[in-house]
């Protein structure tokens, strides 16, 4: 293991006191805590920041950091994670409010020689599932990538190269400096794709640590269309203000990354997506998230509830 190295763990909440509180407490149990434990509040109303101070005889400085607005998720990790980087940390281990590592999980992604340049994570499961929370990108062996649902479909090797991983990805000050911060413009439901697209593209692999496991919910009713080889996820019933931020953020992704063609192309999946699964209620919306996100019209959304 790399006992000399310093570990900052961050995350974001907003009104959910007991969540933030009982991830701050899977923390605090770590057969190897980390070192400073930075909260993002987004401007919570309700006690999650009286809840988060009193938490006593805490193995690491715990440091609640009240946003001065709404940021989402997206400006709220970016902030905490600049502070903890600030503060001298060699790595920061992102997580989301209702992430729980189990006690060995920072362990074993220090297992072993630590090299800055990998981007290592935990495996993210669903309790009420015993499922991986999202679906894992993993590789074939053939020099391309697979999607897996569960451990037992895991390649062998404590390590398995992955892709496209952001709650609980343990990133290196080396890897920050080299592709920026966290955009938090994205607000909600693009940072996880849209950060660990830089660090892919600036050359810097992801790995999954099989010993180090976190429990995180996942959606309920994932819905999978495969078109031209790639996969699209869909959740049903999400409320107004998710499936806007999600269409936009990947359309606007998708521009940046692949191209206009791209672009369109996801923006009508989404909206035969909706159509299909949600109604035709849903176009007027759809095509209003995907005309921000082609306008790079980033930024809270003007119909977010507040």
């Amino acid at each position: 293991m790399s006992p000399a190295l310093k570990i900052a763990a961050v995350f974001a909440t907003m009104n959910r006191a007991a969540t933030a509180v009982a991830c701050v407490r899977a923390l605090a149990v770590q057969s190897r805590p980390p070192d400073l434990v930075i909260v993002a509040d987004n401007v919570s109303n309700d006690d999650t920041v009286a809840a988060l101070e009193a938490m006593a005889d805490l193995p690491f400085p715990l440091i609640v950091h009240r946003m001065d607005e709404n940021r989402g998720n997206a400006g709220g990790v970016k902030e905490v994670m600049e502070m903890a980087f600030a503060e001298g940390v060699d790595a920061v281990w992102i997580l989301d409010d209702d992430s729980w590592p189990r006690a060995a999980a920072l362990e074993a992604m220090l297992d072993g020689p630590w090299d800055p340049q990998v981007v290592r994570h935990p495996l993210q499961i669903d309790p009420r599932t015993n499922q991986f929370t999202w679906p894992l990108q993993v590789t074939d062996g053939k020099g391309g990538w697979r999607l897996i649902s569960n451990v037992a479909e895991l390649p062998d090797g404590e390590c398995v190269r992955s892709r496209i991983s952001w709650t609980g990805a343990l990133l290196s000050r080396e890897v920050r400096e080299a592709i920026g911060p966290v955009n938090g413009d994205l607000f909600i439901r693009g940072e996880d794709e849209e950060y660990p697209l830089r660090m892919e593209q600036g050359g810097f692999p992801q790995e999954a640590r099989r010993g180090a496991v976190m429990d995180h919910p996942g959606p309920q009713n994932l819905i999978c269309w495969t078109l031209l080889g790639k996969s699209f996820f869909f959740e049903p019933g999400l409320s107004d203000w998710k499936i806007y931020y999600k269409v936009r953020n990947m359309v606007w992704i998708k521009r940046k990354q692949s191209g206009n063609r791209r672009a369109i192309l996801m923006a009508t999946v989404y909206a035969l997506a909706a159509f299909q699964i949600d109604g035709i209620g849903r176009l007027t919306l759809i095509f209003s998230a995907a005309w921000d996100g082609w306008r790079g019209n980033l930024g809270k959304w003007k119909g977010h509830p507040s």
